[in-house]
């Protein structure tokens, strides 16, 4: 199922999708899709709070289309919002298609990361 109106936000993290990363029939584990869902959210996050963060929460993930090996995945972060300690980015994983430039909307979630001090307690976002 192809989005029409094309990724939300901004891109953050772009990988290839590789042959360890996949089944024997060649689809790449949902988990795969995930870890690098969080890699994005924590790099968008530290940014924005500028400093440590940790996710705290993944709402709700639905995988609408299949990675394939040889594909890129794209993945497009966009802040929802930022609470005292807290920052909720909304995430959005697109494959380009192997050598091709075409994309599809794989999955999305919201993705909420708070800010942690140097001792690992949570800490006011320093957003600015």
């Amino acid at each position: 199922m192809q989005d029409k109106t094309g990724p939300g936000g901004e891109l953050t993290l772009r990988t290839l999708a590789m042959p360890g990363d996949a089944n024997a029939a060649g689809d790449i584990f949902g988990g795969w899709v995930m870890a690098q869902m969080d890699l994005a959210a924590g790099i968008r996050a530290a940014e924005i709070a500028h400093g440590r963060v940790v996710t705290v929460a993944v709402k709700e993930m639905v995988f609408e289309m299949p990675v394939k090996i040889g594909d890129t995945l794209c993945i497009y972060t966009n802040l929802e919002r930022i609470g005292h300690s807290s920052i909720t980015l909304i995430i959005e994983v697109w494959a380009q298609r192997y050598l091709t430039p075409h994309m599809d909307k794989v999955t999305a979630a919201t993705f909420v990361m708070v800010a942690l001090d140097k001792e690992g307690h949570p800490t006011a976002v320093k957003a600015g």
